[in-house]
C-alpha cells in the first residue's frame, strides 16, 4: 500500500471511530454501514467484527482494520487485472469471448491446441450456455483455477 492509501484507510477509521477510543465497536459498525447505504442485522455486525478481531477484544483497532482493508484493496486489483486480460481476448468488444477470439489468442502464444480443446475451455467457463464467456463467467474461472 502506497502512503496515501494508508491514510485514507486511516482517515475512514477515524470517522468510524466515532468516540476517538482508538476502536470500532458494533454500535460504532452499524452506524458505518448505514452511512455506506446498508441495512446490517446484528448477527451480522458480530460475524463482521469477529471475522476482523483477531485478539478477542470484541472491537476492530486501527491494525486489524488495516489488515482487512489491505486485503480487500488487493482482492480489487486482481480483479482489474483479470478484467484487463478479459479485453486482450475480446478484441472485437463485444463484451464475450468467442471461440475465434479464443483461438487467436492460442496461435498468438504459439499454443498448438485443437479445435476440441479450445472448445472444452469455453464450455468449461460458459455457465450460461450461450457458447461464449462474458466478464462474471471469466473472473469466475480464473478465480477458480487460482490463476490470480
Amino acid at each position: 500500500l502506497t502512503e496515501e492509501q494508508k491514510q485514507e484507510i486511516r482517515e475512514a477509521f477515524d470517522l468510524f471511530d466515532t468516540d476517538g477510543s482508538g476502536t470500532i465497536d458494533a454500535k460504532e459498525l452499524k452506524v458505518a454501514m448505514r452511512a455506506l447505504g446498508f441495512e446490517p442485522k446484528k448477527e451480522e455486525i458480530k460475524k463482521m467484527i469477529s471475522d476482523i478481531d483477531k485478539d478477542g477484544s470484541g472491537t476492530i483497532d486501527f491494525t486489524e482494520f488495516l489488515e482487512m482493508m489491505t486485503s480487500k484493496m488487493s482482492e480489487k486489483d486482481s480483479r482489474e487485472e483479470i478484467l484487463k486480460a478479459f479485453r486482450l481476448f475480446d478484441d472485437d468488444e463485444t463484451g464475450k469471448i468467442s471461440f475465434r477470439n479464443l483461438k487467436r489468442v492460442a496461435k498468438e502464444l504459439g499454443e498448438n491446441m485443437t479445435d476440441e480443446e479450445l472448445q472444452e475451455m469455453i464450455d468449461e467457463a460458459d455457465r450460461d450456455g450461450d457458447g461464449e464467456i462474458n466478464e462474471d463467467e471469466f473472473l469466475r474461472i480464473m478465480k477458480k483455477t487460482s490463476l490470480y
